[in-house]
Parts: structure tokens; sequence; C-alpha cells
């Protein structure tokens, strides 16, 4: 098939083209400049594998959780394609594209991307089953969640695999996480899940369907504070 896959979820854009079987990846890890490199970048990735917008049979982004601007960014430019070309978008859950590779693994498997603010974006799979589901927690809101865990060793990807790792073990012993040095390309992970969506006919997002945030942002919790000092005065 011939495909784009966006991941702009944190502040890295990672972007991948696929031509049957040609494939292009490229990364950028360069700080807040999302808006200005994410148009060129994916035109340069299609033209390496021979390929035009309107060629795509469909588009697959990471729909959040993540960064703010960067999760809007990357819904602009795929429903532009889709309103201009008749493309198809289909959104992964950014922790589902991050943990796909290990949802094999005979361990539990836990994702975090750190939310900061001393929080983390999480969850946790142990085969089919569902231990934490996706969310925006602190350490110790699953501390015991995790203890509670029927397994001495826990596998932890994502970004931010290595500080969770850090943290949880200041607050709890008894367990073995495990985590790889480096992250495979998740825009891999998200070409896979979505074409095992089309196989099943899932359908693709609507134009209504927008960025999954979890937390809301930083300018609506001051809103809400203001509103709220505002009320008791």
């Amino acid at each position: 098939m011939k495909a784009l896959a966006i991941d702009t979820s944190l502040t890295r854009i990672t972007i991948a083209a696929k031509n049957e079987d040609k494939t292009a990846y490229l990364t950028l890890d360069i700080g807040m400049k999302q808006s200005e490199k994410l148009i060129p970048s994916f035109e340069y990735v299609l033209s390496q594998v021979d390929l035009t917008t309107k060629e795509l049979d469909y588009t697959v982004l990471c729909k959040g959780p993540g960064s703010f601007t960067g999760l809007r960014l990357a819904f602009s430019a795929l429903k532009a394609i889709e309103l201009a070309y008749d493309v198809p978008v289909y959104g992964v859950g950014t922790l589902e594209a991050y943990s796909y590779a290990y949802s094999d693994f005979d361990i539990p498997v836990l994702c975090a991307v750190d939310a900061k603010k001393n929080r983390f974006y999480l969850s946790c799979k142990n085969g089919g089953k569902v231990i934490i589901e996706d969310g925006d927690y602190e350490i110790d809101a699953v501390k015991d969640i995790i203890n509670g865990i029927d397994s001495e060793k826990i596998f932890v990807c994502g970004s931010d695999a290595g500080l969770f790792i850090r943290r949880i073990g200041e607050v709890l012993q008894g367990k073995k996480f495990i985590c790889l040095k480096g992250t495979p390309n998740e825009t891999e992970n998200l070409f896979a899940i979505a074409e095992d969506m089309i196989a099943k006919k899932i359908p693709a997002l609507k134009d209504f369907d927008g960025p999954v945030y979890i937390r809301a942002s930083e300018a609506e919790e001051n809103l809400a504070s203001n509103s709220t000092g505002s009320a008791n005065s």
C-alpha cells in the first residue's frame, strides 16, 4: 500500500512514507519548530519513495495523548490531504503505537510518556488484559496497582521509559523493571496498526474527530482557576 504516517505527539517529529516495498523515515528532534517543519518534511519523505499526496491509499497519525500543539498540527495536515484527495485518515493512540511492538510479550507491558508536572501518560497490558487504562497519572496514583501485578518483571516502553523506571523505583521496590536502551520507530507501528484497522473495516477518522488530550491544556487550567477565583471573591 501507499501510505504516510506522522507522529507529532511529542516535540520530536517522526514521519514515515511507504510505497509498497519502499519505505523512508525522518525524525527531527529540534524542539518547538513543528509548524515550520512538518509539511516540508513529509513532502520530502514522500519524494524519497516516489510518491505524492494524491497517490496515497491512507494516512495515519498518533492521535494522543501528547503535545497539544503537535497533535493539532498533525490532524490539520492530514485532514487537509483527506479533503483535497479523499485519502482516509486513521488515528492510533500514542501509547498503543509505542507499545505495539511488544504486544506479544509474556510479561506485563507498561508504556510511559512524560506528561510533565511529575505526571506520566501511562498504559499497561498483560496479554489482552488491560491493567492500567490510558491516562494521565501521578506515580503515587498507580504504584499500588503496579505493586499488585502478578509478575515480578514488568517491561516498560515508550519515549520516557527510563525516566519512569527511575521515578517508580523511588517509591516501589520488589519489582524488576526492564526497558530497551533505544526505541523502535513508532511510525512503522502506525502502518501495521492502520492496515489491521483497514482489514477489519474499522472506520477512518470522521470530520469531527480530533486529538485525544486526556489532560486540560495549561490555558484551560488557568481559565478554570481564574473562574474559580472570581466565583469565590
